[in-house]
Formats: C-alpha cells, sequence, structure tokens
C-alpha cells in the first residue's frame, strides 16, 4: 500500500528526464510511512523531570487586584488621629470663597423671553389641542352611526303596505281554506301546516292594526321579515 509521503518519494526517486521517464514505475517499498518525520512530545512527567525550565512562563500578567490576605495577617488596630473633624469642617466652610458667577447669567430679568411663555409649549398646546378635536369627530361620528334614523311614514306609503298585507292575507287564507275541508290530519306536514297559515293569517291582522294608527314611525336601524 501507499501512504501519505508515497508521491513525494516516488518524485525523488523517479529520474527527471530521459527516455526511461515516462516508464518509470516505483516500487513498493519506495514510500513514506505516517508521521515518519514527525517528532513526540515528551510526557509532561519526563519534562518536569528533565526540562523544568520549559514550564515556567516567558511573561506574567500584571495584577489588577490586590492578593487575598493569609490566615496569619493580623489587621492594624488602635489607630486613633487628633483631627477634630467638626472645627476643621467649620475652618474650611469659613474660609471658602464663592464661586464667580458669569456676568452674562446675571442678567436673566432683561433677557428677551423673560416672563413669555416658551415656544415649544404653545406648540405642545396645538398638538393636543387637535387631537382632542380629532377624539371629538370620532365621538360624533360614532354617536351618528349609533343614533336611529327616523322618520314618519306618509299617508300613500302607509296605504301601499296596507294593501300589500291585505293581498298577503288573501293569499295566505285561500291556501288555509283549501286546507280545512281536511277532516283527518293524519301526517305531521298537514298538521304543521295548518299551524303556520293559523299562526302566520294572526300575525298580517296584528300587522294591519299596528299600521292603520296615525303617526307611524319608521326605524331604519331595525328590519323584520316574514
Amino acid at each position: 500500500t501507499w501512504g501519505c509521503g508515497g508521491a513525494s518519494r516516488a518524485a525523488q526517486v523517479a529520474p527527471q528526464s530521459g527516455p526511461r521517464a515516462r516508464h518509470y514505475q516505483a516500487g513498493p517499498r519506495d514510500f513514506h510511512e505516517d508521521n515518519a518525520k514527525r517528532s513526540t512530545v515528551a510526557p509532561l512527567e519526563e519534562v518536569r523531570r528533565d526540562r523544568p525550565d520549559l514550564l515556567v512562563p516567558s511573561q506574567l500578567k500584571t495584577k489588577i487586584k490586590p492578593d487575598v490576605p493569609a490566615p496569619t495577617d493580623q489587621p492594624i488596630m488602635g489607630l486613633v488621629t487628633s483631627k477634630n473633624f467638626v472645627v476643621a469642617n467649620a475652618v474650611e466652610a469659613i474660609l471658602n470663597t464663592p464661586k464667580k458667577v458669569p456676568e452674562a447669567a446675571q442678567e436673566f430679568l432683561r433677557k428677551e423671553d423673560y416672563g413669555k411663555v416658551p415656544r415649544y409649549l404653545a406648540h405642545v398646546k396645538r398638538d393636543i389641542e387637535d387631537e382632542q378635536e380629532y377624539i371629538r369627530q370620532l365621538q360624533r361620528q360614532e354617536e351618528e352611526a349609533r343614533a336611529p334614523q327616523v322618520w314618519q311614514l306618509d299617508e300613500e306609503e302607509q296605504q301601499e303596505i296596507i294593501e300589500g298585507l291585505k293581498a298577503r292575507w288573501d293569499q295566505v287564507n285561500t291556501k288555509f281554506q283549501a286546507s280545512t275541508h281536511l277532516t283527518k290530519l293524519d301526517t305531521c306536514g298537514k298538521v304543521r301546516r295548518k299551524e303556520m297559515y293559523e299562526a302566520e293569517l294572526e300575525q298580517i291582522q296584528k300587522d294591519i292594526q299596528r299600521i292603520n294608527r296615525k303617526n307611524i314611525l319608521v326605524d331604519q336601524s331595525y328590519s323584520s321579515y316574514y
């Protein structure tokens, strides 16, 4: 088998020129074994025994924090000072001179905008008024949408509705009279149709009585169907 260094070994052994260069073939023993040129690393115990200088760091990092006190270290106690801090603070406050204020900062009363409302407050007030007006418009639109649209029904429309109800009553009554000759209601369909006709005739009579009144108001937001 050929190893990783077989190609390089064949290149060294093979002739570079001449008639034999094309027909040269490397032999089965002309190859490098794996890790043949790599040096082995000595174990740590051997390095500590023979070369301890290799384990010493070449550069140490500067310490940021102080070392932790040893268990045998004792704190310094019994230190007393003779300084009177009350008197020292009083003397320091008396001897201190006040800070000098620039002359330009002392003329507050003569400033151009003294006693006037700042401009940015006017802009803020205008923005608040615009927002409140927008909210009021939304509230008015919502109230108008919720408010019922009511108008009074005139006499012509009232008569048209009555005529339509009477025509409907005649149609339902004709169907009802056609089913009254049946003396024997032996199916559920016959019973249901008779009850439906009776209920519809009764409802139409109530609607005719209700529409015959004066000053009828119609609400557009409410609608009923037969």
